[in-house]
């Protein structure tokens, strides 16, 4: 190979070195973008864990993911003690995370008294004006908003008189809870218009509910449950209780329900409300105040579930008509939960 050929190649050979170097200049300049991503710092407080509130810690990840939004949790499991919600909040507070979610009303309040510079996003909170987070449903307040799981007290007892015949209902709520405070003056309103004797029993921790429902299960003629963690953390043994006496249970948790032992579950699905709590947490992410955005209600019937459980129903002596059945997305027969 003569000089002028080899000095050609080195050149050539020069060249594409060159090119290839500046190929990879350009790709180790482009690299860190993906640093720039901003990762969020969220903080999760539920009241207790059950079924239900586990669905919507689950759901509002998941809603963040499907947004595209990156965050670090710090999830946080207050054991139904009240004081140990103000701890998380003031942990959270401490700790500056971009966004604060509350599960349920104890740790929402815990949450809205101890955070006021950090949005505040309430979820399954039953409710939150009686609760004092907002003083209207038609928005935030400064930088508290959220999701309601209010559910209709008054079409729920009027199925269950029809469908289980009762003339007497039970009621078993936390006393310390806001919402169950709440929901049991709904309660006595239902039963005073539909002519059902009331018999209420309250309790202070999940460790009581058992005995609560052996006090009133031979006065009774079936148990309504409405959105109350506490009671719901321990309702395993209240339908024990209940289905050893005969006696259906009408819950407002179809989640919680699904496990067995309640006639009918008619409510929400509690997933699906934490995807829901999920977008009111990444509009506030993207710069929206919580004051601005209306506290969410649950009323589609994508949103809505009704459960009905065969086995529960046939220990008690209940025949389900057809059409309630026929109605139902979930059914439980022979042990096994069907979704349609």
């Amino acid at each position: 190979m003569n000089r002028t050929v080899r000095t050609a190649a080195v050149l050539a050979a020069a060249a594409l070195l060159g090119a290839s170097l500046a190929g990879c200049a350009k790709k180790e300049a482009a690299a860190p973008a993906a640093k720039d991503v901003k990762v969020y710092k969220v903080g999760i407080s539920k009241i207790v864990a059950h079924p239900a509130l586990d669905a919507v810690e689950q759901g509002i990840q998941d809603e963040l993911a499907a947004a595209g939004i990156q965050a670090a949790y710090d999830l946080q499991n207050a054991n139904g003690d009240v004081n140990t919600a103000t701890q998380i909040a003031t942990k959270f507070n401490t700790d500056k995370v971009d966004a604060v979610v509350a599960i349920a009303t104890p740790t929402a309040v815990a949450a809205a008294n101890a955070i006021k510079t950090i949005p505040v996003i309430f979820s399954v909170v039953t409710d939150p004006v009686s609760a004092g987070l907002v003083t209207t449903m038609e928005s935030g307040q400064g930088n508290v908003t959220g999701l309601s799981d209010k559910t209709d007290i008054q079409s729920h007892l009027t199925l269950f008189k029809k469908v289980a015949g009762i003339k007497t209902l039970g009621y078993i709520y936390t006393s310390s809870e806001a919402n169950s405070a709440a929901s049991l003056e709904e309660v006595k309103e239902a039963c005073s218009s539909l002519g059902l004797a009331l018999v209420e029993q309250s309790i202070t921790n999940s460790n009581e509910v058992k005995q609560a429902t052996e006090a009133i299960i031979k006065r009774v003629d079936g148990i309504y449950l409405t959105t109350d963690n506490t009671v719901f953390s321990a309702l395993p043994a209240l339908v024990e209780v209940a289905l050893a006496n005969k006696k259906p249970v009408f819950s407002s948790d179809t989640t919680s329900a699904a496990e067995g032992g309640c006639v009918i579950a008619s409510g929400f699905d509690y997933y699906k409300a934490g995807r829901a709590t999920g977008k009111i947490v990444a509009q506030v992410l993207s710069g929206k105040a919580p004051a601005d955005i209306p506290v969410k209600l649950l009323k589609e019937p994508s949103e809505l579930d009704m459960l009905v459980d065969l086995d529960a129903a046939k220990a008690c002596g209940i025949t389900l008509p057809e059409d309630l059945v026929a109605s139902a997305n979930k059914v439980i027969e022979n042990g096994k939960l069907t979704t349609k």
